[in-house]
Parts: structure tokens; C-alpha cells; sequence
């Protein structure tokens, strides 16, 4: 079966196995809302235990993928580190906590939703922050977005019976979202200077440090220990939705181009709410298929103003 797979990936004409590495990439990462939400249906693990376990699993491949790209490559200096620990911090630590500490109280349809406002944060904050220019169709992306948003939120505000559990788990997932946003309008110089793999591969070190660290603070080494399904989805959550999305985008990326792996990904949302639907029993409704719509059309629009050729590599 393996020879048969390698066999028809080395037929597949190159810019179609550009896009399936996408669509994989994609699916990978819509998965992890999915993983967290199935880990604590089967346990009352908390949100940095089970980041904990997920940044373990993904641990040992990183470092293996770079293995060799960590001695390539110029030496780093002082403010080069800085720049990697401060982004990892924002990317793999902040962003994940926040976010899986909002899935304790959000559905995997909304939180996907939530989440892929990233691109027109990213955006804003260049405008804002960074010199850019704001184009009238970046304008409408972003209008298009949250508007989106509002419906799915507005949605699952009316058939609540909770509101401050809901306000609060979309806030956490809203900071997730800003987290990643300010992580991502830093990579890009760094991406360049030292390359994809090799910035991952070191911005992962830091997040796994920062994580670990947190844990031993805050809880009980005994807390490590849990059913064995919470294992099981801890550790596809660090492969399927962590690892090997970063290998399959980046590879992506390398073949059709960064504007088109990030069209592609905009698969996400849509993903996540129908695995939210198979997997966890969560109701799709008419209201978040049209969010969904909304969030995928700004999505769209920010993806085809997008010039740098780096941009649209990400690691959730």
C-alpha cells in the first residue's frame, strides 16, 4: 500500500500535488478544535495540560525534520533571538493556550470562525503599525469578515442558555486570534532571513519551553496522567494537526505559491464545522453556513492582495 501511495504521488503532475498538500494542510490543522474538544469530553483536563501533552507529541518530529536545517544557515544574533523568542511566545504558546482554553466553552464550528479572523488582524496591524497601505478591497475584506462572525456568534447567542460562558470562551478565542494575527506580521522578516523550517523548528523550541514551564508552575506533575483516549487525541492533535500541517504547507507553499496555499486554506472554517458535525455531534445551522461564507469571502479578498511570497506560512 505505502509503495502504491509513493508510486502515485510521483505520477501526480506537480501543481496538482501542490494543491493536495494544501487541502491536507488545511484539514490537519481544522482537526485541532476537534482533538482538544474530543480530549475533554473523555476527562476534566485542563487547557495547559492539554497543550502540554500536544507540544510533547509534536516535540521529538520537529526536531527530527530539523535536524538538519537547525545547523544551516547564518548564525543567529542577540536580537535575532529576541525577535524568535518573542514570536514564539505569540504564536505557538499564547495563541494555543487562548484558544484552548476558549474551546472549553465555545463550539468547534464558532472557534474555527473566531480564529480565522488572523489574516485581516495581520492586516490591520500593518496599516496600523507597520506602514502599510489599506486598499478598498482589504477595507471589504474585513467588513465581509466580522460580518461573518456576527452571524455565526449571533447564532449561538440565541440558543444558548449561558451568555457569559459563551462571551467569554469567543473572547479567549478573539485573543488566540490576536495573538496569532501579531505573530504572523513578525514572521515574515524572519521567515526570510532564516527560512521556514528552520524558523519553526526554533519558534516551536521556545513555545515548548514556555509551555512546559507554565505547567510546572500551575499544576500538579500528577496531572500528566490521564485516560488513555486523552493520549491517543493529544498525540494526533501533535502530529496530524500540528506537525505534519506545517510540513505538508510549507511544502505547498514551495510548489503553487503562498497566495494560493492561504485560498486553500480558507477550506478551514467550513472543515472544522462539518468534523464539528460528524465527529462531535455539534448542529450545523443555515446561520453558520452563511457566517462561514462571509468570513471565507474577506478571507479570499486578503489572500488576493497579498504580494510577499512568504506570507501564508503558518503553524496553529
Amino acid at each position: 500500500m505505502i509503495a502504491a501511495a509513493t508510486l502515485y504521488f510521483n505520477r501526480m503532475p506537480l501543481e496538482r500535488m501542490g494543491v493536495l498538500l494544501a487541502v491536507l494542510a488545511a484539514t490537519g490543522f481544522s482537526m485541532k478544535a476537534i482533538f482538544v474538544k474530543l480530549a475533554y469530553s473523555v476527562s476534566t483536563i485542563d487547557p495547559i495540560t492539554a497543550l502540554s501533552l500536544r507540544m510533547l507529541f509534536a516535540l521529538p518530529l520537529f526536531l527530527w525534520i530539523g535536524r538538519k536545517v537547525l545547523k544551516s544557515g547564518p548564525p543567529l544574533s542577540r536580537s535575532d533571538w529576541g525577535m524568535l523568542v518573542l514570536l514564539g511566545l505569540l504564536g505557538y504558546y499564547g495563541a494555543s493556550i487562548l484558544d484552548f482554553m476558549g474551546l472549553q466553552y465555545i463550539s468547534a464550528g464558532l472557534e474555527r470562525l473566531i480564529l480565522f479572523t488572523y489574516p485581516t488582524l495581520t492586516l490591520m496591524i500593518g496599516v496600523l503599525f507597520m506602514g502599510h497601505a489599506l486598499r478598498k478591497s482589504q477595507v471589504a475584506a474585513v467588513v465581509l469578515s466580522y460580518i461573518g462572525i456576527g452571524i455565526a456568534f449571533w447564532h449561538d447567542l440565541s440558543f444558548t442558555e449561558n451568555t457569559s460562558t459563551l462571551l467569554l470562551g469567543a473572547a479567549l478565542v478573539f485573543g488566540s486570534a490576536l495573538s496569532y494575527a501579531l505573530y504572523s506580521a513578525g514572521t515574515e522578516g524572519m521567515v526570510r532571513k532564516i527560512g521556514s523550517l528552520r524558523f519553526a523548528v526554533l519558534a516551536t523550541l521556545v513555545s515548548t519551553g514556555a509551555t512546559q514551564l507554565h505547567f510546572v508552575a500551575t499544576q500538579p506533575i500528577s496531572s500528566l496522567v490521564q485516560p488513555l483516549p486523552v493520549y491517543v487525541y493529544c498525540a494526533a492533535m501533535g502530529v496530524f494537526s500540528t506537525v505534519l500541517p506545517v510540513v505538508w504547507q510549507t511544502a505547498a507553499i514551495r510548489i503553487i505559491g503562498s497566495a494560493r496555499t492561504a485560498l486553500i486554506g480558507t477550506l478551514g472554517p467550513v472543515l472544522s464545522i462539518v468534523f464539528a458535525w460528524a465527529l462531535l455531534a455539534e448542529p450545523i445551522s443555515v446561520f453558520q453556513l452563511i457566517g462561514a461564507g462571509f468570513v471565507l469571502a474577506g478571507v479570499y479578498l486578503v489572500g488576493r492582495s497579498k504580494q510577499n511570497p512568504q506570507e501564508g506560512y503558518t503553524a496553529r
